[in-house]
């Protein structure tokens, strides 16, 4: 597996536990521990969405290109 699309499954990965984590806790939760876990969540998804936005563009810049067939028949 290319490195691209590895960084491109962790970020799923954390994008999906970010969500997981804030939407279990309700919101106004007074609680010190809960307001952590859900802060938490926020940071995890929105750096899940970060790591995948790199593996994307990791996964575009190492692709191989075609060469290119130059016909100098005319």
């Amino acid at each position: 597996m290319k490195i691209g699309m590895g960084i491109i499954v962790i970020g799923i990965i954390m994008f999906g536990t970010g969500l997981i984590l804030f939407y279990s806790i309700e919101l106004g939760q007074t609680d010190p521990i809960l307001r952590m876990v859900k802060n938490a969540g926020t940071f995890i998804g929105l750096s899940g969405m970060g790591v995948t936005m790199a593996g994307i563009l990791l996964y575009l810049i190492n692709r191989n290109e075609v060469p290119l067939e130059k016909s100098f028949d005319s």
